[in-house]
């Protein structure tokens, strides 16, 4: 399973966002398990880094953008993809963006807290608890 990650559920682990962090924290862990691929947005990327470098500094944030290459594959915004995000029944562009992304890159669906952004998704839909449930039963 192929799962693309919001941006918010990647900042919840990495900024360690309470009461958020565990659930994102898991599903990073599975990613590293093998249990599902993950995906990030290039976007994503980005904006990781924006967050992490206020908060800490430049190299820390240099350092986990390395850590999550290692770890993620990345779903590339081309125009074609930000046209559709563009034509797309989504409501915020960026999710419409991480949307037709994940679908050109062949994701299974999408990991988010803010699911109802992502009404107007032909991927199926998780929020982090629901997805670590999910991998929770096909372990056992």
């Amino acid at each position: 399973m192929t799962i693309c990650f919001d941006t918010n559920v990647i900042l919840d682990g990495v900024l360690q966002r309470t009461p958020y962090q565990q659930a994102a924290t898991g599903l990073i862990h599975a990613v590293e398990r093998g249990d599902l691929t993950g995906q990030l947005c290039a976007t994503t990327v980005t904006t990781v880094y924006y967050f992490v470098q206020k908060r800490y500094d430049g190299p820390a944030a240099r350092t986990d953008v390395r850590d999550l290459l290692q770890l993620f594959d990345v779903a590339p915004v081309h125009r074609a993809s930000l046209e559709r995000a563009a034509e797309s029944d989504f409501q915020d562009y960026e999710d419409a963006v991480l949307h037709s992304a994940a679908r050109t890159a062949g994701a299974n669906g999408i990991v988010t807290r803010n699911t109802a952004d992502f009404s107007a998704a032909s991927l199926s839909v998780y929020t982090p608890t629901e997805l670590l449930t999910i991998l929770d039963h096909r372990r056992e």
